[in-house]
């Protein structure tokens, strides 16, 4: 085992080790989870499933996380042990294969200071200059490996302060993060008419590595003159934020400024020594984010609004890294996550360099059991060019025994900026779904999906068919396919049927099924990759104690 993990890990053993010879006098808490995975593939040249080691010679892949924490004596501490064989989830066209410890911390409270230490998630703010997060599904583990100090000094006000580097699966990368941010919250107004603020301020500095900084010279000594930059060690991020409650009005605000910082643009242009124009090179310039959302609630109605302006505000530990490695930062998603199979085949991605966007919903609910939402967002470029827009209204009625859901929407989405195509044309799709929930008994339910999509881009129209058995609390049967009836990627129309059994008992849920699935964008909570197709056999196991 690496020495940068295993000392840490007998320290936690031996921590372990104390604690329990105590525990006759003060009992402690032992938790944990585990998360795992495995994939049989079927090689189907038809889907595009094939070409990479998986489908040709491989033929399984798995990935697995076994966590464990355990609390005592005002220490929480925790480890866990990651394995990938053969896993495409970091890279979904090639296999990656090593284990070891993913995850280890010890916090403690004392008083009015709080310290953390090893794998740390926090964000400042909304996470617009700093956000250390884990979204499995997409394989990132942004964690910051380093130390946490928190101070309390009154119980409306809260102090940090942090330093450490990135992961790196089971290495860290070499450029060094260091942050501070306070954030508070004061109760104005009188009893009658109350309202609160909660503002705060933040900072976090990022200092590439000598290695980084060699590999931009590196780089930026093969451009012309008037490409050229300058390479440079430090920047930073500052921001400042608002949540104002004032009666049924939330409203909040965040704006960030970056220094200039060396990153890559893989849109712009580059002039070669040939005199010919390539794609892609080093920038040297400041960032600014403007975010901002307002919502109103009340009794059968809800609204919100949000906005946002990004500019070059891209902060990396590495401007080599690409896709969702390596990023410090998080900015909200500006469209609707949609859950249904076809409503949610196209994502708008956030764009670091640059994009402004705006987002409304609207929730009524004019009797009970009867709501109606609607929604609508537009994203494009600071240069105006459209990226994404959307328009939806669903529809939904709730009986005791019966629930119904119907949708409609409309989507035009850049695929050409999205999934990096630079010949594909705007997408545009009129997408109606619906679902009808009905319950037999108490433990006995069926529920029912019929989507219909038409485009006449990317794939062509499809029509997508779910029917779902469940009998609680142990059996979930779902049958499904996903019908490309009017292909234009391929010579005929081909479907993409799933079936799987589900089975829980108390907290342990096994998933076997069989899986054929077109290549598109999954994204969880605004973050998306591009997904090859897939054709095989799934068994997940979820379980926590």
């Amino acid at each position: 085992m690496n020495r940068t993990f295993f000392y840490p890990f007998l320290f936690l053993l031996l921590f372990t080790g104390i604690i329990q010879a105590q525990e006759q006098q003060n009992q402690g808490r032992l938790s944990g989870s585990l998360d795992a995975t495995g994939n049989f593939f079927i090689r189907d040249t038809a889907i595009g499933a094939f070409n990479i080691p998986q489908y040709d010679y491989q033929k399984f892949g798995a990935q697995s996380w076994f966590n464990l924490n355990y609390s005592n004596y005002g220490f929480d501490a925790g480890v866990r042990f990651d394995l990938f064989n053969n896993s495409n989830l970091l890279v979904p066209t090639q296999s990656y294969t090593a284990q070891g410890i993913g995850n280890w911390y010890i916090k403690k409270q004392l008083d009015k200071f709080n310290f953390a230490a090893g794998y740390l998630y926090d964000q400042i703010g909304s996470g617009i200059i700093f956000r250390a997060f884990e979204e499995r599904p997409l394989a990132i583990d942004n964690a910051l490996v380093g130390v946490r100090a928190g101070y309390k000094p009154t119980e409306n006000l809260n102090i940090k302060v942090f330093s450490g580097r990135q992961k790196q699966q089971f290495d860290l990368y070499g450029s060094v993060i260091k942050g501070i941010s306070a954030d508070g919250f004061f109760s104005l107004g009188d009893s009658l008419k109350p309202w609160t603020i909660a503002p705060g301020i933040g900072v976090v500095g990022r200092t590439f590595d000598k290695s980084t900084v060699d590999q931009i010279v590196s780089a930026i000594s093969s451009y012309t003159v008037a490409d050229s930059i300058t390479a440079q060690y430090n920047s930073y991020a500052f921001t400042a934020f608002n949540t104002l409650n004032a009666g049924r009005f939330t409203w909040y605000v965040e704006g960030a400024y970056k220094t200039t910082d060396v990153f890559f643009d893989p849109q712009a242009k580059r002039t070669l020594s040939s005199g010919d124009v390539a794609y892609g090179k080093l920038l040297n310039k400041p960032g600014n984010i403007v975010y901002s959302s307002l919502s109103y609630a009340s009794k059968g109605l809800g609204i919100s609004l949000e906005g946002k302006r990004t500019e070059n505000f891209t902060f990396r530990t590495n401007p080599f890294v690409t896709l969702n490695r390596g990023t410090i930062n998080f900015l909200p998603p500006m469209s609707r996550q949609n859950t249904y199979r076809l409503s949610a085949r196209y994502n708008a991605a956030t764009q670091e360099l640059g994009e402004q966007a705006f987002q409304s919903e609207m929730r009524y609910r004019p009797k009970k059991g009867f709501e109606i939402l609607a929604n609508f967002s537009n994203i494009q470029t600071l240069e105006k060019e459209k990226l994404y827009r959307e328009m939806l209204a669903e529809f939904t009625w709730k009986k005791k025994r019966y629930s119904t859901i119907l949708g409609i929407q409309h989507q035009e989405y850049n695929q050409r900026v999205y999934e990096v195509k630079p010949n594909a044309p705007l997408v545009q799709t009129f997408t109606v779904y619906s679902e009808f929930l009905y319950k037999f008994t108490k433990r006995r339910s069926i529920r029912m999906e019929l989507q219909h999509m038409l485009t006449r881009q990317d794939y062509g129209s499809w029509l997508f068919a779910l029917a779902e058995f469940s009998a609680a609390p142990h059996w979930v049967l779902t049958v499904s396919d996903m019908y490309n009836y009017d292909p234009h990627k391929t010579s005929k129309a081909l479907h993409y049927p799933t079936v799987s059994l589900a089975y829980t008992h108390h907290s342990t849920r096994l998933t076997l099924g069989y899986v054929k699935q077109v290549e598109g964008v999954v994204c969880t909570g605004g973050i998306c990759r591009l997904e090859p197709a897939f054709s095989g056999v799934r068994l997940t196991v979820n379980s926590t104690f």
